[in-house]
């Protein structure tokens, strides 16, 4: 008997920590982490007696509060930390690239995409249109980092 109070106990822990280290959000598996060690102290209390039941209460809050600590404090956490720095930026739009330059786009865009202008890639919008790669954009309007493109027709005189 004792040691289903204990491995409820147990698996119960192991959730827990789990909900709240690793799985994101609070969900379903804090409840049945939760639901687990109310089972093992309910069946302490039931086979037990108040004085036992009190006990492996007590000893419970105890070893949550316990693991929860060395759990925070453990470097084992650190090998499943994302410690990559990131490197990317924002588009930079230098003074060069002005409303009517144009370019040939390199992806699609739908409705953002890259383009090649001035023998450099840019992010570009393109509003609502969808441009096929390798089409010849011309820029409409440049806002702080985003360049707005549209399709450039090509008139055949």
């Amino acid at each position: 008997m004792w040691a289903i109070v204990l491995t409820l106990i147990g698996i119960g822990l192991i959730i827990l920590l789990l909900e709240i280290l690793v799985i994101p959000g609070a969900g379903i598996a804090g409840v049945i982490g939760f639901g687990l060690m109310v089972a093992g102290v309910y069946l302490a209390f039931e086979k037990g007696g108040n004085a036992i039941g009190f006990m492996v209460l007590s000893g419970t809050v105890l070893l949550n509060i316990l693991a929860l600590i060395l759990a925070l404090r453990s470097k084992t956490w650190d090998k499943a930390m994302l410690k990559k720095q990131i490197d990317g930026k924002v588009n930079v739009v230098d003074s060069r690239i002005q409303p009517g330059d144009q370019g040939v786009t390199i992806s699609r865009c739908a409705p953002t995409g890259k383009a090649l202008i001035h023998n450099e890639f840019y992010e570009v919008f393109a509003g609502t249109d969808f441009i096929d790669e390798n089409q010849t954009v011309e820029v409409i309007k440049v806002e702080g980092g985003r360049i707005l493109v549209k399709r450039k027709l090509i008139s055949h005189e």
